[in-house]
């Protein structure tokens, strides 16, 4: 018997014009990564209207590794300059403090209120 392995998927929490909102996962590592680059770059390019910005919620992610960091740095670049990346996180988890020490953060600004956030 084989085991099988589940990948978690971020889901479409609102799609506005011009706007999408995406939340995570509780876990984000080497193993679950790939998986979410690959549906959020599909959830993007699936879009019927331009997309002006993309927000990935991280409130309820309770494990991000430097995968976690570098997925949201990859889903940056690859929407850059037309498209802006927002990470909605909570100041003090886990998340936030990844994406400092890794300097993502420079790039992309971390929110802690969805709002504001989703706000042009």
């Amino acid at each position: 018997m084989s085991a099988v392995t589940f990948l978690p998927t971020p889901c479409p929490q609102l799609d506005l014009p011009g706007r999408t909102l995406l939340t995570l996962p509780p876990d984000i590592d080497l193993s679950t990564a790939p998986a979410l680059y690959s549906h959020i770059v599909s959830v993007v390019r699936a879009r019927p209207s331009p997309l002006r910005l993309l927000v990935l919620d991280l409130t309820r992610t309770r494990f991000m590794d430097s995968q976690g960091a570098r997925l949201v740095d990859d889903i940056r670049r690859l929407l850059q300059p037309h498209t802006e990346v927002r990470v909605v996180a909570h100041p003090h988890d886990l998340p936030s403090r990844v994406l400092e020490l890794t300097g993502v953060r420079r790039d992309v600004p971390v929110y802690d209120d969805l709002t504001e956030a989703m706000a042009f």
